[in-house]
């Protein structure tokens, strides 16, 4: 007579054979692993508009006053845009949310939606297809359209313009202060940048024209736009981010995952701005090249060369975001041209606290806070400063809620690791 104990090892060995047979006929491969081999390239296609940054180490350092030397961190792969937002790409994102607002809370007409009530009770959906071919909506001359739209509208001189207090763009995000509180708040920010900044800026030089025209003349479709706050810049990387992930990233690779839009933080566009993709390259960009006309070398930096010297660059103000050459990333104009919002807070002695891996500091002011709360970090230097504010190493800041006619923006997505030869399978 067989033990209870015997006949409990015979059935598990028989369930085990069972299951092995089951195991390689349904997923005979399910414990198989490739071995690794370098991702060709050792970069991803990026989304348009963007390059691949793959992981690397910088030596990030404090304010030049803190009494930090730095130290190494290290980021891991993100994309970035290759040049810095454009007013051509920033107008689409105003005339969205104005386009949502008339839509919505103005003409109210069944035509522009999809359905005249969803299921659930909850506000309809816009026909974007529609509504696109008539974009911007509220630029439209049927009088019977912008009679509604009047409380949208304001006049500057002779022409129509959104009215700043109407459009508004709504959006949800993790409020940080710190490592002392975080939830999940909705935010209503202005979406219109402050086009007269040119003035406000400089109150004592003749730039009206500039005012009247920077911003909404398609002369200047590709420059960086300015006058646009941190809040104003976070709300845009929100914005692109869902509608690239509803319009291009369904169609490629990269459907079906996860990825955030964001402004690059303080590490990143550092690391960014080097463009070292050999850690043991000690030059990260040159502010000379050769004319190919003369042979003679040229600044190829927007920025203020001296007292009163603007123009040695072949700009006195901004210039294309494709001016220049690309560094070895492929990025355009990480120093000069337009200095650049980053995701960070700042504080002078950031890196004494901040992590070695993918550091950020991140705090969201209230609005009754102090200023000094509502710094964030601003890197890159501008047309209008000096060759010291270039170095990819100095850190600046601005509070949040200021806009200026020397700061622009780009953004970042969220990327993966490729194996790259050093990770790659070999015999030892």
């Amino acid at each position: 007579m067989k033990s209870p104990f015997l006949s409990r090892i015979n059935g598990a060995l028989c369930l085990a054979a069972l299951l092995s047979v089951v195991g390689c006929t349904s997923s005979g491969n399910l414990y198989k692993a490739p071995k690794v081999s370098a991702f060709r390239g050792g970069k991803l296609p990026p989304p348009p508009g963007m390059v691949y940054v793959p992981s690397g180490t910088i030596l990030f350092k404090g304010s030049l006053d803190s009494g930090n030397v730095g130290k190494n961190v290290s980021l891991s792969a993100f994309f970035i845009d290759e040049a810095e937002v454009t007013n051509k790409q920033y107008r689409k994102f105003v005339n969205w949310v104005a386009d949502s607002i008339a839509v919505t809370d103005y003409l109210q007409d069944d035509q522009y939606f999809l359905d005249i009530a969803s299921e659930d009770g909850s506000s309809k959906r816009i026909d974007w297809k529609k509504v696109n071919r008539i974009s911007p909506i509220w630029k439209s001359q049927d009088p019977s359209i912008t009679e509604k739209l009047m409380p949208m509208l304001v006049m500057k001189g002779y022409n129509r313009s959104l009215n700043a207090d109407v459009v508004k763009y709504t959006f949800s995000f993790l409020k940080t202060k710190g490592n002392l509180k975080k939830e999940y708040v909705t935010e209503t920010v202005s979406v219109m940048p402050a086009e007269d900044i040119w003035s406000k800026d400089f109150p004592n030089a003749q730039l009206t024209s500039l005012d009247a025209n920077y911003f909404s003349h398609q002369s200047f479709d590709y420059y960086p736009v300015v006058g646009v706050t941190w809040r104003q810049a976070r709300a845009f990387t929100d914005w692109r981010g869902k509608e690239m992930m509803a319009n291009v990233m369904k169609n490629s690779y990269l459907s079906g995952y996860q990825l955030t839009f964001s402004l690059p933080t303080e590490a990143q566009w550092q690391y960014a701005a080097e463009g070292k993709i050999d850690p043991r390259d000690t030059i990260a960009g040159k502010r000379m090249t050769i004319d190919g006309d003369n042979g003679k070398e040229k600044l190829a930096v927007n920025y203020k060369q001296g007292e009163g010297t603007y123009s040695r660059d072949g700009a006195t103000f901004t210039l294309p975001v494709k001016s220049y050459l690309p560094n070895a990333f492929g990025i355009y104009n990480m120093a000069g041209n337009v200095s650049e919002w980053t995701l960070d807070a700042y504080s002078p002695s950031a890196v004494a606290f901040v992590n070695d891996l993918n550091p950020v500091l991140l705090y969201d002011a209230d609005e009754k806070d102090a200023d000094a709360l509502k710094r964030k970090v601003v890197r890159g230097g501008s047309w209008k400063d000096n060759g010291e504010q270039l170095n990819s190493e100095t850190r600046n800041y601005s509070v949040d809620y200021e806009p200026h006619s020397y700061i622009g923006f780009r953004c970042v997505m969220s990327a993966f690791e490729m194996p790259t030869v050093q990770s790659k399978t070999r015999k030892y």
